[in-house]
Parts: structure tokens; C-alpha cells; sequence
């Protein structure tokens, strides 16, 4: 009896642990503390993209579009700082098939406004 208990209680926290993990991409933030669509354009534009269609999807934006190298990209994005949540491009492979494959982690922040990610941007480093 003790032993299915056990088990018992093991797979529920196993359950439970998948249920949260699947709303890891989701964004938690009130409508009115959206930014606008324009907002989520222009963001998208100083990085370059060019955008197809942006929509609200688990409670954060979606940008769906295509990246400087041309590739599809669909990007999530905060909708309150704009920040990118989560990055996927679909890339060809040796073969000519196309596959999807994962840019940019889940960041917790958007890259600084110092011209490094801009394009055209120069890269550098500096030692103080």
C-alpha cells in the first residue's frame, strides 16, 4: 500500500512539474501594460526584419517574418518590454530541406541600445 502511494504522489510531482514547464513561454502581463503593435514594428525593424504578421499568442506577441539572412523567423516577444522571449528560424540543410532550429534562448532581457546590435552596428570590445 505504501508503495503506491509512493508512486503515486512520485508521478503527480512529475505531472505537475510538466504542466508548469509548458507555460515557460507564455508572458504574464495585463493589456494595459502592452505596448502598442507600432511598437513591436519598429522593434522588429531596428533589428532588421522584415515583418509578415504580428499577433498576440499566449499572452505575448508573435512576430512571424524573416531575419537580415532571409531565413523564416518566428519570434516571441514581451509584450510589456518588448524584450525577446523566445527566437526559432527555419534554415536549409545540405540537402536543401528546410528545418527549424532555435536562435536564441528564452532571454529575461532585450540587447542595450548601443548600436553593437543594430545593423550595420560595429562590434568591439572595450577594457576599463
Amino acid at each position: 500500500m505504501k508503495k503506491s502511494l509512493m508512486a503515486v504522489v512520485f508521478l503527480s510531482g512529475f505531472v505537475a512539474a510538466g504542466a508548469a514547464h509548458a507555460d515557460d513561454d507564455d508572458c504574464d502581463v495585463p493589456m494595459a501594460n502592452w505596448q502598442p503593435r507600432e511598437a513591436v514594428q519598429k522593434m522588429a525593424e531596428a533589428q532588421g526584419w522584415t515583418v509578415r504578421r504580428i499577433k498576440a499568442d499566449d499572452g505575448c506577441y508573435e512576430i512571424d517574418g524573416r531575419d537580415l539572412q532571409g531565413r523564416e523567423i518566428e519570434v516571441t516577444v514581451d509584450p510589456g518590454t518588448l524584450a525577446i522571449v523566445e527566437m526559432e528560424y527555419e534554415e536549409e540543410d545540405d540537402d536543401g530541406r528546410r528545418r527549424d532550429k532555435n536562435a536564441a534562448p528564452a532571454a529575461t532581457m532585450a540587447p542595450s541600445n548601443n548600436g553593437l546590435f543594430a545593423p550595420g552596428g560595429k562590434s568591439g570590445v572595450a577594457i576599463d
